[in-house]
């Protein structure tokens, strides 16, 4: 491999919406940091993971990422007559 042009690998914690997490590493280093394990890591915040995917855990779970009823309800005028 040739030197300098490879992004360094980082260990950090993806976290989603359900409030899981996991440690793993990526080339992405954010500045937002969390603890897990009693250490303290960069966190990247992902709206699904696999632990909250419904096609993974085989129950269906609703999490509502910045208000995205509310949003349809209000354009299309849903439940006011």
């Amino acid at each position: 491999m040739k030197k300098g042009i490879h992004p360094e690998f980082n260990v950090v914690v993806f976290e989603d919406m359900a409030g899981n997490k996991f440690l793993t590493r990526s080339t992405k280093l954010p500045k937002e940091t969390t603890t897990y394990e009693g250490q303290e890591y960069p966190v990247i915040k992902v709206a699904v993971s696999s632990a909250s995917h419904p096609f993974y855990t085989g129950e269906q779970r609703f999490v509502d990422t910045a208000g995205r009823v509310d949003k349809f309800n209000k354009k299309f005028n849903l439940g006011k007559k």
